[in-house]
């Protein structure tokens, strides 16, 4: 069940050892990081157009799904505005040029015109499409590899990037408030509290939950998992630039499971290196707990 962290840290490690410092060399590293991010999304796609059991109890499925993606999310930017409040996150990041929401919308809209034109395609169902999952996956481990390279020419140390009290902080709010979500999820959609909680417990790795939670409760719930924490990806991908250089806890806990590797580059291209250390960790703390409390909540 493990083998995915090792895969998420592995290439990350590695790169951060590779002793690169060449200005050119990172600037490239930068280029490609965008690029891959791109890619990825629209490999998530097709693979989503090629989901099981996506044409029946579709009504359920995004019922179940939206009403617990909103749920989550409204008790996420509440308790992460209240962490905000309380404990103010201090940065030194100041963009040189700061784009206009506007701008900063359409860098969230492109993100996810990818993945639609994604899904169109893989809606042909060609059978090199098939193999997209596959290749995301490595996509995601070259684009892990070359963090590392950036973490690395960045000069923080490895202590600064593994042991951030911010992340920690940031992941324990994400969590309970998340749980709570998920709590009301089950309430207003007459589940049992156990089912909400589990629904909650993906923390936006949706390829995770989808799988779990069909094992557990059959495809129309585990299908549920997937749109929702795929849902509260894309929510993430929109947020985050508007909300990053004013509301930093706010914008990293959003992104769940998913700070230490998918949303990674777009908080470092928004919110500067400051914030990776951190994001490394939250990703890090979400990414081990969600399966267990996945499988705690479905016993």
């Amino acid at each position: 069940m493990y083998t995915g962290l090792i895969i998420i840290l592995l290439p990350l490690i590695i790169g951060w050892l590779l002793p690169f410092h060449s200005p050119r060399l990172l600037k490239s590293v930068n280029r490609l990081l965008g690029n891959i991010v791109y890619l990825i999304l629209f490999f998530m796609g097709i693979s989503l157009a090629f989901l099981d059991n996506l044409g029946s109890n579709l009504l359920t499925i995004f019922h179940t799904a939206l009403i617990s993606m909103l749920c989550i999310l409204a008790c996420s930017l509440g308790a992460l505005w209240l962490l905000e409040k309380r404990s103010p996150w201090q940065h030194n990041h100041r963009p040189q040029t700061l784009p206009s929401r506007w701008q900063m919308a359409l860098e969230s809209v492109k993100l996810c015109a990818t993945v639609a034109a994604g899904f169109l395609l893989g809606l042909t169902h060609a059978s090199p499409l098939r193999h997209a999952s596959t290749a995301s996956e490595y996509a995601l481990i070259l684009m892990l590899f070359l963090v590392g390279i950036q973490l690395r020419g960045s000069g923080m140390t490895l202590r600064q990037v593994m042991l951030n009290r911010r992340g920690m902080l940031v992941a324990a709010v994400s969590l309970m408030s998340a749980l709570a979500g998920g709590a009301l999820a089950a309430t207003l959609l007459g589940l049992p509290l156990k089912t909400g909680l589990a629904l909650a417990s993906g923390f936006g790795w949706y390829s995770l939950s989808g799988i779990l939670m069909t094992e557990a409760f059959g495809p129309v719930m585990g299908s549920a998992a997937f749109f929702n924490d795929l849902l509260r990806e894309l929510f993430a991908i929109m947020l985050i630039p508007l909300l990053v250089t004013r509301h930093r806890c706010t914008a990293l806990g959003l992104s769940g499971a998913t700070s230490m590797d998918f949303t990674l580059p777009i908080l470092q291209r928004a919110g500067g290196m400051e914030i990776v250390p951190a994001a490394i960790v939250h990703g890090f703390i979400m990414s081990l707990l969600a399966p267990i409390l996945i499988a705690l909540f479905s016993a």
